[in-house]
């Protein structure tokens, strides 16, 4: 039987030491690749991509650590169930997942969305996080609810504004039921206009990468999965009022577009940071920029 190129199966295969496997955690079965020796490293991908987001670095990482790529719940081939879309829960599922695991303290590194729910964990279970890497990406708080619902004159271009970012999917995603009647089998053309908008040099991601993302996001209930994580933000903001600050090491890394906001959400949540900017990358950095990730990355996570 001829393997899909874009499955699990097939994909793990461009990741030398790398394996496939499932987990029924917290009532749902995650997916993830795992490769590599060392203290646990949890890497977790943001919207709209899956764990083979990592596969630029996944190899360099696993050099030194137990690299764990995680599909989110909803994300890839990990099971997406009608509710549970707070990044609390989801931070629930990798605690779960860490103690199947047999799992004691572990790291995490967290893109976008996935930078969301590293943050969530290191919040609700800091005993068991070792240090957090968050890039373009950190917990919600109330200042998405100042986000502008229309660009400030001159700021919507062709290209992300650095200064002002308009970042229209942000509402878009919180709309029910119509983007996945819109989206499902075409999804590839947001993909072309999202990296496009969002990165300095979009064609380093690769047609390749652009069909593996195309192919899950084509799919209605990964798209209404998908979304979830953007309709919750609501609750997501309400819990943050009830966590303390972080004490464990904290990395934050900004892209072009979003280390001024980094730059200010990381301090508000950690005691031990520091912030670094990427200004020649935009939001998807590990394609854009991969060494210059491992470059803070690895020095951070060794210390």
């Amino acid at each position: 039987m001829t393997t899909h190129p874009y499955s699990d199966e097939a994909l793990v295969q461009r990741l030398p030491g790398f394996t496939n496997h499932y987990a029924t955690v917290n009532g749902i079965t995650l997916h993830y690749v795992a490769g590599g020796s060392g203290q646990p490293l949890l890497c977790l991908p943001g919207w709209p991509q899956t764990w083979y987001s990592f596969h630029p670095i996944a190899g360099r990482l696993a050099e030194r650590y137990r690299v764990i790529l995680i599909d989110l719940r909803g994300m890839g081939t990990s099971e997406g169930p009608p509710s549970g879309y707070d990044k609390k829960t989801m931070a629930a599922d990798l605690y779960a997942l860490v103690e199947q695991l047999g799992l004691e303290k572990v790291s995490l590194i967290g893109h976008d969305i996935g930078g969301m729910v590293a943050t969530s964990f290191a919040f609700n279970y800091p005993e068991r996080t070792e240090k957090l890497v968050v890039m373009d990406g950190a917990h919600p708080s109330e200042g998405l609810f100042h986000m502008p619902l229309i660009p400030a004159p001159g700021t919507f271009g062709e290209k992300m504004d650095d200064r002002q970012p308009y970042a229209w999917w942000m509402g878009f995603n919180q709309v029910k039921g119509l983007p996945e009647q819109l989206l499902a089998g075409r999804f590839r053309l947001l993909l072309d206009y999202l990296f496009a908008y969002v990165m300095i040099d979009d064609e380093k991601m690769s047609a390749f990468e652009r069909e593996v993302y195309a192919h899950y996001y084509d799919q209605p209930d990964r798209i209404r999965s998908s979304n979830a994580w953007y309709q919750t933000l609501t609750q997501d903001i309400a819990d943050a009022r009830h966590y303390s600050s972080l004490t464990m090491p904290v990395l934050g890394i900004g892209s072009r577009v979003s280390y001024g906001y980094m730059q200010i959400a990381i301090p508000q949540i950690a005691t031990d940071h520091r912030v670094v900017g990427m200004p020649d990358s935009g939001h998807y950095m590990i394609e854009e920029q991969p060494d210059e990730v491992l470059r803070h990355v690895l020095p951070f996570l060794s210390e």
